[in-house]
């Protein structure tokens, strides 16, 4: 077979290209510390480093979900903790001026100012901020939930955050539940009246959504002094088994004021029922904390699990890389040597 010096010259040509190409290939490597720098290296594994990347940006923002709505949740346990407080204080005063062996007509006076002060507290309490949000004010996180009635402001809404790829979490409690009642069956339970959004079109709809008006048959729009204490005692607890934190504390005070030592006696039992009350809502967000903590914590650990996984299937072998570096590079240079034997005779060399 006849051998063409332009076989020759293609044949070193490609094999010093090839050398010189897996040559540049290694040092890339070596210099990013990344097998796979584009689709091509390795499509299996661009496409798994891919979708870990994917679900590691989604983790991160998930992450930053539940942070606030840990802080969101940590605020609203607090300020119901500083309810409870309050309530107790209020129980303690009216347990102390219940009979006439320890309290007189002046002292009931007396108390019932402290009572009324207690009342301003418990509002204050209803308009805490996080930020710049209210927390007890359901959708409507830019107005006081509360006047200095006691009146709600706000709704029944609850801002569900988007902790997983389809999973939505509620990250406050509306005022109306937890000072007046309202949503509240007979077992003192709160049962939301709001489904779970299933989707995030579904999601973002109900929040452009303007909520539906309720009723609030327990509002609180300050009780007159004229008249009994019974009166206003016997609107202390909603029909649905809710119990209006306000005009409980009202009551109390206008029973003081008027000398009513029966009336000071019934508000005992509405004192606990709404101490119960805010302790099952205290008990509902710290179930939801304690849900956030663990998600967090599962969300931290993939986050961990898509970094090792983009390490192994995107990540070089530096001392395999380097091993190759050298390996190639006594390949390229036995390529050369025996290259510039191979076309340097000519016809010229054999007619000297």
């Amino acid at each position: 077979m006849r051998i063409a010096d332009s076989m020759n010259f293609e044949q070193v040509r490609g094999n010093i290209s090839k050398n010189r190409s897996t040559m540049s290939e290694l040092q890339n490597q070596a210099a990013t510390q990344k097998r796979v720098n584009k689709p091509s290296d390795d499509p299996v594994a661009a496409s798994r480093v891919l979708g870990n990347r994917i679900d590691f940006q989604g983790n991160k923002q998930y992450v930053k979900n539940l942070n606030y709505a840990k802080a969101f949740l940590e605020t609203t346990d607090q300020a119901l903790g500083d309810i409870s407080e309050n309530l107790m204080r209020v129980k303690e005063l009216a347990i102390n001026q219940s009979n006439d062996a320890s309290a007189n007509d002046e002292s009931r006076r007396v108390v019932a100012t402290e009572v009324d002060q207690i009342f301003n507290q418990i509002v204050n309490i209803g308009n805490r901020k996080l930020g710049d949000r209210f927390i007890f004010g359901g959708f409507k996180t830019q107005n006081r939930p509360f006047d200095i009635s006691g009146t709600y402001q706000g709704d029944s809404g609850e801002m569900m955050i988007h902790i997983d790829k389809a999973t939505f979490m509620p990250m406050n409690v509306a005022g109306n539940k937890v000072f007046l009642g309202e949503g509240l069956s007979a077992d003192g339970i709160v049962h939301s009246t709001q489904e779970q959004a299933q989707t995030i079109e579904e999601f973002r709809k109900r929040q452009v959504e303007e909520p539906e008006s309720i009723q609030r048959p327990n509002q609180f729009n300050g009780p007159s002094l004229r008249g009994p204490a019974s009166e206003e005692l016997t609107e202390g607890v909603d029909e649905s088994g809710g119990t209006n934190l306000f005009r409980v504390v009202k009551s109390l005070e206008i029973a003081l004021r008027t000398n009513d030592k029966e009336g000071v006696q019934d508000t005992l039992d509405m004192i606990d029922e709404a101490l119960s009350q805010v302790v099952l809502a205290r008990a509902q967000v710290g179930s939801r904390a304690t849900a956030v903590n663990n998600l967090l914590e599962s969300l931290e650990k993939s986050k961990v699990d898509n970094q090792i996984a983009i390490s192994q299937n995107e990540d070089a072998d530096i001392f395999s890389t380097v091993s190759d570096i050298n390996k190639t590079e006594g390949t390229l240079q036995a390529t050369l040597q025996t290259s510039g034997k191979l076309i340097q005779p000519s016809l010229l060399d054999f007619l000297r």
